[in-house]
């Protein structure tokens, strides 16, 4: 058995009541690593071509990395990963937390789930095996109450992965809930769990299940180090996290807002972290399995009745922020709180959410769709709440409509234009007029619009620490402005999209700053394993095939690689230097098709082979 694995992935038949392990050997770890990489080879090894996402056919997939559960900071994440209902393709998303860790370290290198139970169930994994309960006593309740029931049934140390009732409800932005406030959030994978019926899992950690490691005290060593360099390396996440970042974009011209009509939104500073701590909302930090960091919020607000929120869901990253706030119009920090607690509550992608109903207030704004007497306007933060409460539970056309995403809700009413959308999936906070090589990423991303495995452009317009990283691949990389998209740029992209199909293979955090002669290290004294620089960007780019094929199988090609109209044009207002060339754009994406092997509209079968994946050349 290699370090650092149990080479043990479990498949339930939920349809059957059918539980069995599979193991896989060294050479296919090595390769595949885990998370992404591991869920991309699953799914197109077990999703029929054709399946219905929301059909028996399609399978959920709970990865750990090989770094997952390790002692070192930023190791507690896992994939989770199915067919998307929202995209139609490949759909797949992290989560931090703990349950990652519980999982691996419970005995279990994946979990895939098949089939659809007739009632509802749970899964708990614990001593390497797999048990399968009934769950019609969780159905319709709060994560809170599910999380409690659990705890009482299999012990106080166990880690919960759960839907809310938005998954219960197949709304197509439901994510996965991890520990009550760490969220598996696009792509809708929580709508996956729900059609099989499957409310959660749970696991639970033995001594006698943990993996055994190549080099121990090397692992402690990085803990260690982390832990004493954090303020030095991480400083603003540690302090304040992702919420700080609101008001310069903001002063930038360059935050989301009005679904993307603008740049710039008065008043917007009211959502920044440093608003929410004098307010008081902000009540402190939280963080994940053995991580240093500290850089999740916890939010608390008493007293004002309709906006009073719990702690336990967790608080408001950036991307909620922006997707709830600006992206709305809202600038009322208690609703946008309030908003982002009941989309964490309910098991809701904050950011498909928020331009979900984003792209609703632009509707009733220009007459196409009816209300429902809510008052969905911009700036409305308690309209916005309303709208998520219909959302959640598909009440009324109006939510029913919400519940679909913002692409089929525009093309249910004749304006896709609206949306703000790709493959299906919600643009994130990041606009591609500011980062634009960032939008050529957005473009051709296998899941959508994702900024997670992605360049952002303004991390290498100068001499600095993300530089110096790429360039460990073996490529002299120069700073290049936002605004670049020459072939130097597009050629970053490449590399920076395959170390992070890389790092979400680990599974690693991107917010804590190892670098790439750690994660070497880190992998060494896991498992024993001297990976090159060659051989990381080639687990990265597996998943970049891999992924590519299975939307391909699927009926999502090339042309599918593309940007909303909105986005070739300029702020109405905001930073006026802050526009896409669609003819750069264009030859952007030309460009990454020909360093990816992708210019044909097929994936080069010399790739699939030089990457060890002939078994796929006739996939599609």
């Amino acid at each position: 058995m290699p370090k650092g694995y149990h080479d043990r992935v479990a498949f339930v038949d939920l349809s059957t009541g059918r539980i069995w392990y599979e193991s896989y050997g060294e050479a296919f770890w090595r390769r595949f690593l885990g998370g992404r990489a591991l869920s991309a080879y699953l799914l197109l090894k077990h999703v029929p071509k054709g399946a219905d996402p929301l059909g028996p056919e399609n399978a959920l997939i709970i990865a750990p990395g090989i770094l997952t559960g390790t002692p070192i900071s930023g190791s507690g994440r896992n994939t989770v990963a199915a067919k998307s209902p929202l995209t139609g393709g490949y759909g797949d998303a992290e989560a931090g937390g703990f349950f990652g860790a519980e999982m691996k370290n419970a005995g279990l290198d994946a979990l895939v789930v098949l089939g659809q139970a007739e009632e509802p169930v749970y899964l708990h994994v614990e001593g390497g095996e797999v048990a399968l309960h009934p769950a019609s006593h969780l159905w319709g309740k709060d994560p809170l109450e599910v999380e409690t029931l659990l705890k009482a049934a299999h012990g106080p140390s166990i880690r919960v992965a759960q839907i809310g009732i938005a998954g219960e409800n197949r709304v197509l932005t439901a994510n996965v809930i991890h520990d009550l406030a760490h969220f598996a959030g696009r792509g809708g994978l929580g709508a996956v769990m729900g059609t099989k019926r499957l409310k959660a899992v749970s696991a639970r950690a033995r001594k006698d299940t943990r993996p055994t490691y190549h080099d121990p005290a090397l692992l402690s060593t990085l803990a260690r180090r982390m832990a004493g360099e954090r303020m030095e390396r991480a400083a603003g996440l540690v302090t304040m996290g992702t919420v700080g970042t609101v008001k310069p974009f903001n002063l930038r011209g360059v935050l989301p807002s009005h679904n993307f009509l603008d740049g710039f939104l008065e008043g917007a500073e009211a959502l920044d972290g440093t608003s929410l701590d004098a307010l008081g909302i902000r009540i402190g930090r939280d963080t994940c399995y053995a991580c240093a960091i500290r850089c999740k919020q916890v939010v608390r607000i008493e007293g004002t009745g309709k906006y009073d929120v719990r702690p336990e869901y967790g608080g408001p990253e950036y991307e909620g922020l922006g997707a709830l706030g600006s992206t709305c119009g809202v600038t009322d920090p208690y609703a946008v709180t309030k908003a982002n607690t009941l989309c964490n509550q309910y098991g809701l992608d904050v950011i498909g959410v928020g331009v979900t109903i984003a792209t609703a207030m632009e509707a009733v704004e220009k007459g196409y769709l009816d209300d429902e007497g809510l008052g969905l306007r911009f700036g409305n933060g308690d309209a916005l709440i309303a709208a998520i409460e219909k959302l959640a539970r598909r009440e009324g056309r109006l939510g029913e409509l919400l519940a679909l995403g913002s692409r089929r809700l525009s093309e249910a009413i004749g304006h896709p234009e609206l949306a703000m959308q790709v493959k299906g999936q919600e643009v994130p906070m990041h606009d591609p007029r500011y980062k634009r090589a960032l939008g050529v990423g957005y473009a051709v991303s296998p899941t959508g619009a994702d900024h997670n495995h992605n360049l952002h452009d303004t991390a290498f317009a100068k001499e600095g620490k993300a530089l110096k990283e790429l360039r460990f691949y073996g490529e002299d990389f120069a700073p290049l402005p936002p605004e670049d998209l020459s072939e130097a740029k597009i050629r970053m992209l490449w590399t920076k999209t395959r170390e992070r199909g890389f790092v979400n293979s680990l599974v690693m955090c991107d917010f804590v700053p190892w670098t790439p002669e750690e994660w070497q290290e880190a992998i060494y004294a896991t498992t024993g394993w001297r990976l090159s620089p060659k051989e990381m960007l080639e687990v990265g780019e597996r998943t970049l095939q891999l992924t590519r094929l299975f939307n391909l199988r699927e009926g999502i090609g090339p042309e599918e690689d593309r940007l909303p109209e909105r986005f070739f044009h300029p702020f109405r207002k905001g930073s006026p230097e802050a526009y896409l060339d669609r003819e750069a754009f264009q030859e952007g994406v030309r460009t990454y098709w020909r360093l990816a092997g992708w210019e044909k509209g097929s994936v080069d079968p010399g790739r699939l082979r030089a990457l060890g994946l002939e078994e796929f050349t006739q996939a599609y």
